[in-house]
């Protein structure tokens, strides 16, 4: 699928390391190939989903609220 648009997000030095680990247990342990823009993508998508569904029980919403 072809992405047209674009976004600029600033994540600490510590969030991005993490992101990268989890490409390459993606890669090594799922035998997934993702690069770190899908993965951002589709977590994204499940949390969107989680607030749509279950509002303000959704994990969005109490990360956001410190609970």
């Amino acid at each position: 699928e072809r992405h047209d648009e674009k976004i600029t997000v600033y994540v600490s030095a510590e969030e991005l390391m993490d992101l990268e680990h989890a490409r390459l247990v993606l890669r090594g342990e799922h035998g997934l190939a993702v690069d770190r823009g899908r993965i951002v993508r589709e977590a994204v998508a499940v949390v969107l989903a989680d607030l749509e569904s279950r509002g303000d029980a959704s994990i969005l919403v109490r990360r956001l609220r410190g609970r």
